[in-house]
């Protein structure tokens, strides 16, 4: 009878082994071998080059741009996710059952919009000519919002053209889909606060920004903990998004390491073990991040 969980478990582990595990194991045995289209199409076997792969990506500047973009594009977009969640989640808190329903559902229309929607309406509401964005600055005074030197109006800024205006349009967009879900569950850590604790902070004079770090921040640490750790797993894999607001991997200089992973892999002439080799990189980082900031937790928790 023991056994029964055991075997209950199996399916379970049969799918995950199918699904992630496979292809992992794949991925790493790619990442060693020199695979272009002839060995795609079956007409020659696989190359063993060991860490031939490896050496090539970290001799070429894409790679540490790549790399730059990422860590700084998901340092900017964790912390702003957080902080805009954290404070919906706040203000859903203080609201009434029914109106806080209300948000709720609309904010969680945004995180359901597919990745590729998301990029494909904020393209659009960044676009040059007809987008909203410049639509809106240019109707704020000059003092506050100038347009570009040599321009008279924000109308034909290309906001997807360069690095950093690429990026921002990219913040905006993956905050706007993903602050939704760091509310909600916010919310629910906060509905399983005491009242008492608040009351009693009341009583002794307490201000709202007191209350919120000594009394909802100390709280709200295992729920910060699982959220920072997928927000920060989210972010550094982005693609899908910057995929639709570059048109493709056309801007070397914006790209991240997953699209430099697919520029590598599927882009004339197509290098898939060289693809796979910055994919393990990008898993190995976030595999040390993630137990980094955990074994962090797991400290603080034990003090």
């Amino acid at each position: 009878m023991w056994s029964i969980p055991y075997v209950l478990l199996v399916p379970g582990l049969v799918v995950i082994g199918g699904l992630l595990l496979y292809p992992m194991f794949q991925l790493i045995v790619m990442s060693f071998q020199k695979v272009g289209l002839a060995q795609i199409r079956g007409t020659r076997p696989a190359e063993w080059v060991g860490l031939e792969n490896f050496e090539k990506i970290f001799a070429n500047d894409i790679f540490w741009s790549a790399l730059r973009n990422t860590v700084a594009f998901a340092f900017v977009a964790v912390s702003l996710t957080l902080i805009v969640g954290t404070a919906v989640g706040v203000l859903l808190n203080k609201l009434g059952k029914k109106m806080s329903l209300f948000v709720v559902v609309g904010c969680m229309f945004a995180w359901a919009v597919p990745p590729v929607a998301q990029g494909v309406i904020w393209r659009s509401l960044f676009d040059a000519e007809a987008g909203i964005v410049n639509w809106l600055l240019n109707l704020l005074p000059d003092w506050l919002a100038a347009p570009p030197d040599g321009q008279e109006s924000w109308t034909g800024t290309p906001w997807l053209n360069e690095t950093v205006p690429l990026y921002i349009a990219l913040t905006v967009c993956v905050v706007w889909a993903g602050f939704p879900f760091i509310a909600v569950s916010v919310l629910a850590g906060l509905k399983g606060i005491p009242a008492e604790l608040y009351e009693a902070a009341k009583v002794d004079g307490s201000g709202a920004w007191h209350t919120f770090r000594k009394i909802t921040l100390p709280m709200l640490k295992p729920v910060f903990a699982v959220l920072t750790v997928l927000s920060i797993i989210w972010d550094f894999k982005c693609f899908s998004q910057l995929y639709v607001l570059m048109n493709g991997p056309t801007n070397r200089d914006g790209f991240n390491l997953s699209m430099y992973s697919v520029a590598e892999a599927f882009k004339p002439p197509q290098k898939l073990g060289t693809g796979a080799a910055i994919s393990v990189v990008l898993t190995i980082i976030l595999l040390i991040i993630t137990v980094v900031y955990v074994r962090q937790i797991v400290k603080q928790e034990e003090m």
